[in-house]
Parts: C-alpha cells; sequence; structure tokens
C-alpha cells in the first residue's frame, strides 16, 4: 500500500503539469475501481481547470474551481504521465483511467488489483467528505509535534506501532514508516502508547517528520508497484534500517548477531513489525 511518501512523490509530479490546465477529457473504461465511479464524474472533470493538484493523507486532491477529485492509488495504482508530444503507449490490460489536459499532457492511471478509488465532490464539501473528515494532523505540517503526539496518544492502550498507523492520530504512517520511524526514535514497537509522553514523544514526532522527509527526497520505496510518475522507481528502500531485514545487523550494531538474532520481526495488527529489541524500549 503507498504510504505518504510514495503519494506525495505522485502528487510532485502532477502538479506541474496539472495546475492551471483544464480536463479536456475524462476517460472511464470501466464503471468501477474499489467502488464505483459517480455516475457524474466525467461530466463534473470535464471543462474543469484545476486550481491545484495536492495531498490529504494517502489521498491525491485535484481541486478544480467548483470540484474536488479524491484520488486514492490503493494496493498497486500508478500514474503516469505523458508530456506534451510524447508517445503514449498503448492501452493496457489495467489502464482503467485517462486523463487528457488542454496543455496536451496524458495522464493514465494503471491499477492491476483495482483497490485504488476515485470520488468527487463539491469544494465546500470536502472538509465533511466521508474519506476525509476523520484525519488527524499531517507529519509535516505545523500542526504535528510532540504535544499533539503525545495528546492524541494519551490512555491508549494498544501498541505504539499500531497506534501511529491510525489515521486518526498522524496521517500517512503506514507499516514501513512506522517500523523506520520507531527505530529512530529508540522506542519499541511494543510499548503501550499511552507511555509515549513528553521527551518520547518528542522524539517520535521528529522521527516520523525526518523519515518521511527522507522518503519523499529519495522518491519513496519501490518494494513490488511503487513507481514515479514518469515510469522510474522510488529507492529509499535502499536506506531502511529495519524493515524487512529480520536477522541482520542494525545500523551501528556491535552486538554478535549470531546471539541475539539482530533485527527482529513481530507481528502486530496483522502486519509485520522490524525493530531492535536492544536499542528500541
Amino acid at each position: 500500500m503507498p504510504e505518504l511518501p510514495e503519494v506525495e512523490t505522485v502528487r510532485r509530479g502532477l502538479a506541474p503539469v496539472m495546475e492551471g490546465a483544464v480536463f479536456t477529457r475524462v476517460d472511464l473504461r470501466r464503471a468501477d475501481l474499489r467502488k464505483p465511479f459517480p455516475k457524474d464524474f466525467a461530466a463534473r472533470l470535464e471543462g474543469a481547470r484545476i486550481v491545484k493538484a495536492g495531498r490529504r493523507s494517502k489521498y491525491l486532491i485535484i481541486e478544480t474551481q467548483n470540484d474536488v477529485l479524491i484520488w486514492h492509488l490503493g494496493m498497486s495504482g500508478q500514474v503516469r504521465i505523458y508530456a506534451p508530444g510524447d508517445t503514449v503507449a498503448p492501452v493496457g490490460k489495467h489502464d482503467h483511467v485517462q486523463f487528457d489536459l488542454d496543455n496536451g499532457a496524458v495522464i493514465v492511471f494503471t491499477d492491476p488489483r483495482r483497490f485504488g478509488l476515485m470520488d468527487v465532490c463539491k469544494r465546500e464539501e470536502f472538509a465533511d467528505h466521508p474519506l476525509i473528515r476523520a484525519i488527524g494532523p499531517e507529519p509535516l505540517g505545523n500542526a504535528f509535534s510532540g504535544p499533539v503526539l503525545a495528546h492524541a496518544l494519551k490512555n491508549k492502550k494498544v501498541a505504539i506501532k499500531q497506534a501511529i498507523m491510525d489515521a486518526r492520530v498522524v496521517c500517512g504512517v503506514g507499516n514501513i514508516y512506522a517500523s523506520e520511524s520507531l527505530f529512530r526514535a529508540g522506542i519499541s514497537p511494543k510499548r503501550s502508547a499511552g507511555t509515549v509522553q513528553g521527551g518520547r514523544a518528542e522524539k517520535l514526532a521528529a522521527a516520523i517528520k525526518a523519515i518521511l522527509t527522507e522518503a519523499i527526497a529519495a522518491g519513496g520505496s519501490t518494494l513490488k508497484d511503487h513507481r514515479t510518475t514518469d515510469g522510474g522507481l522510488g529507492y529509499f528502500q535502499h536506506n531502511f534500517a529495519v524493515y524487512d531485514r529480520a536477522g541482520e545487523a542494525c545500523p551501528g550494531c556491535d552486538c554478535d548477531v549470531s546471539k541475539t538474532g539482530g533485527i527482529q520481526r513481530l507481528e502486530q495488527g496483522g502486519r509485520s513489525t522490524y525493530y531492535c529489541p536492544r536499542k528500541q524500549r
């Protein structure tokens, strides 16, 4: 599942192409993805000028003068931009949506597993949209800090790893970046969320900001499906400290891995967690 850095990487590819342009054609090649497209989806977008290509949590937010396109990439969704004058590849089996713009650019959404979704709403209805209204603070924004995180975690009994993957606590932090952030902050993923207060919360908030910023700079992480909008790969996976590295030494390790077992893997909420029990408490 794409996390915040992967979605932000796609947004940064879309913004210079989409902002200021007009949708000239919206081609839906099936009636649904994860959910059916609104019946007036294409009609509401065609002829509309794009004001902003933004992001909220793991959603791309494409604003026009009157409406907002809410777009989730799903498990396997990829966005490919063809610049004006580029030869657009023949339509593939999983190329489900195509946006043509008046500047000559073409944007194709490919989604083999069809877990993505697109919805459209009026601008004034966006904040209360069911997909948006319960989302917590953006981790890279000024509204997110140690005290804000501590307040959200207060009295929570669940493990901290699961808590920071809850978009109501902080949005956009998925499985990979939760493990990496907790390692950076020196906090065990098994620790009760409610005990992450004061200095621990400050360290974790700073780690989340740093890890996500570094991942965006690297174009996200490509483990299987993620691609940038020009078809390239992200490369933050080469910088993982613990994720998917069970049995290996963690950065700066001076222990005997043959005795300690190195980085450990455990399952939390049906997801794999990776951590160093010697450095994370």
